[in-house]
């Protein structure tokens, strides 16, 4: 049984059939696509189910899972989110093995169709061509016997006529012969093209048919199989999960079968039990005695009160129904020692929470411990940078020191380059002189001393740099652990803040101004007040230092100096610019580290000896 055979003229029946048999995989492929959406809508939708009944923490429903059902149900819901799971391997395999196989092979199955199709027509125009041949053949044939014909019947007439010359006779006798020549050449021609047709049309339907149609009828089968095969992976898939949510049923099953009635009457005896005995009987009043009816009124007035106390009882152990409840519990107080200024972090009335921060400012700015809020309010600063000088003089020290580090790693790569450029035109000088046909090594001594003294003067740069780094890391004092944490954190919100107030605060020409720029912007973040209101007693002094400069203290926290004069150090420079002093222990505050000249010594007590001015 054999399409080749059987079907040989249905060329165009088969074209439609394997069309159709395409038509079909694609709309199974389909019908598979809208399966897994339809698995993932399902396990989807079971896992929001799951989700939504799930007891919420730290709430009523969560304490009430303690009994064996509502844990039970609380397992049902877990076993569904599992079982939901199951559904998502079912769209993911059907996805995987089916969906994504099928649509890749009816590509395939397209491609081989055209080419199958594609041959036949081929050969279905060769033969018809053939034929064509065939019909041109014979009909020259008869048309050249038709011709022939006429002149010999010409030839005889002349012939017969008396009054004819001999050489017309003659010419048409020549004329018959001629057609009767060609005649026969379209005789023999006509029999060679038909042999030739026969041939070709026996091949064409006993070979060249028979093998397409063949090919194409195997195609067709794959096709049939394939589809049968993606059915049975179709089953498979939802078998193989089966198991699986069986076990989730299972536990469904054994969660149910662990409910315990008597277990969960038990929880709430003990949940609701008051431990009160229940009330006596009453006595029997007799109004028939008026001692008795005393002696029955003043029991049962007892008895009474008693029942009166017994609800009493029962309404004060209400709130021991349930112990699991929890009240909320108002804020602890600030300690009583504590003023508001000197507890910033402590709880803040809601009226104080709304103040403007414009209103906490000038709250801080009159309150005692003004030093504190003016170190706030400069690490608040934010000012725009413009040139600096080459030194980084006007950046703060932890500042400038890693710009005089980056500017020495800068110029040690530069140099690196240099060099490298130097071997190389030293190497190819070499080239030069071993081979002087390759070029002149006269011509690269040049650009050789141009490099030299490129790389001398990097080096004098570099030496330049590392000075004033040795200099900022000889001065930098060691700080704790915390000053450096709060530098740090400093340095990250706020440097460029920092670096313009160190540059508004001192001039190109090493003198100190007041005046701040015309675009300071003004950044007072609330933690910078908590941060610095810590506690109100006296620092110790941690060194003393010499005035290298006047300094007119005309802010508030900064102190006025004058020059020659020695002072105790009493907090370091944060890497803001400031060091923090004192005079005696009523005058403290803040002047720039570059007016100063500071000796730390860790021995220092805070003893304040009566310091002389001196004068340089």
């Amino acid at each position: 049984m054999s399409w080749g055979t059987e079907l040989w003229d249905q060329f165009d029946n088969l074209e439609k059939h394997t069309q159709w048999g395409i038509d079909v995989l694609e709309k199974y492929i389909k019908f598979v696509k809208e399966r897994t959406e339809i698995e993932l809508s399902y396990a989807k939708q079971l896992r929001n189910l799951s989700k939504k009944y799930q007891p919420k923490k730290n709430s009523k429903e969560e304490e009430e899972y303690r009994y064996t059902s509502t844990r039970a149900f609380l397992a049902t819901l877990n076993e569904m989110n599992d079982y939901a799971g199951q559904h998502e391997v079912i769209s993911e395999n059907m996805t995987s093995l089916i969906t994504a196989e099928l649509t890749r092979y009816v590509q395939e199955l397209k491609q081989e169709r055209k080419s199958h199709f594609h041959d036949g027509r081929k050969a279905q125009q060769h033969i018809e061509t053939c034929w064509k041949q065939l019909e041109a053949s014979k009909r020259r044939f008869e048309r050249d016997c038709k011709e022939a014909d006429r002149a010999q019947q010409y030839f005889e007439k002349m012939d017969a006529d008396i009054n004819v010359t001999k050489a017309d006779v003659e010419k048409a006798r020549q004329q018959a012969q001629l057609r009767h020549q060609m005649a026969e050449d379209s005789k023999a021609e006509y029999s060679s093209t038909l042999q030739k047709f026969n041939s070709e049309q026996h091949e064409h339907y006993y070979t060249h048919i028979p093998n397409i149609f063949q090919k194409i009828q195997e195609m067709e089968e794959r096709r049939i199989v394939r589809i049968g095969e993606s059915m049975k992976t179709f089953a498979e898939v939802d078998r193989q999960v089966i198991p699986i949510i069986g076990k989730c049923l299972d536990e469904i099953t054994k969660a149910a079968e662990s409910v315990d009635h008597k277990n969960d009457s038990q929880m709430v005896i003990e949940a609701f039990k008051s431990g009160f005995e229940p009330p006596g009987d009453v006595d029997f009043e007799d109004f028939t005695q008026p001692m008795k009816r005393t002696v029955s009124e003043s029991s049962l007035s007892n008895s009474r009160g008693d029942g009166k106390s017994e609800p009493k009882f029962g309404s004060k152990s209400k709130g021991k129904l349930w112990p699991f409840i929890k009240k909320n519990k108002p804020p602890p107080p600030p300690p009583a020692s504590a003023s508001p200024s000197a507890v910033p972090n402590g709880p803040q009335s809601p009226k104080q929470q709304k103040e403007p921060l414009s209103h906490r400012f000038n709250e801080f700015m009159t309150s005692k411990p003004k030093i504190h809020c003016f170190r706030s309010l400069k690490r608040g600063l934010s000012l725009k940078l413009g040139a600096g000088p080459e030194d980084f003089s006007n950046l703060p020290p932890e500042q400038r020191r890693k710009k005089l580090q980056q500017k020495v790693d800068e110029l040690n790569r530069d140099i690196q380059k240099e060099m490298d450029s130097r071997d190389a035109l030293t190497k190819m000088k070499d080239v030069y002189i071993k081979n002087p046909q390759m070029g002149d090594a006269a011509s690269v001594d040049h650009r050789l001393a141009e490099l030299g003294q490129n790389i001398e003067k990097l080096r004098l740069e570099v030496q330049k740099f590392e000075g004033w780094l040795a200099e900022v890391e000889g001065r930098l004092p060691a700080r704790s652990e915390q000053s450096r944490r709060q530098s740090g954190v400093y340095e990250a919100q706020n440097a460029s803040g920092v670096n313009s107030c160190a540059q508004d605060r001192e001039s190109p020409d090493g003198s100190y101004t007041e005046e701040q720029s015309q675009e300071t912007e003004m950044k007072v973040p609330a933690t910078d007040f908590d941060d610095e209101f810590d506690d109100e007693e006296p620092l110790p002094t941690i060194g003393t230092c010499k005035a290298l400069y006047t300094f007119e203290g005309q802010n508030e926290g900064t102190i006025s100096v004058a020059e020659g004069e020695m002072l105790y150090v009493i907090e370091e420079d944060k890497g803001d610019g400031w060091t923090r002093i004192r005079r005696n222990e009523d005058e403290e505050g803040y002047v720039p580290t570059s007016y100063v000249e500071v000796y730390l010594d860790k021995n220092a007590k805070d003893v304040h000896k009566p310091l002389q001015k001196i004068s340089e």
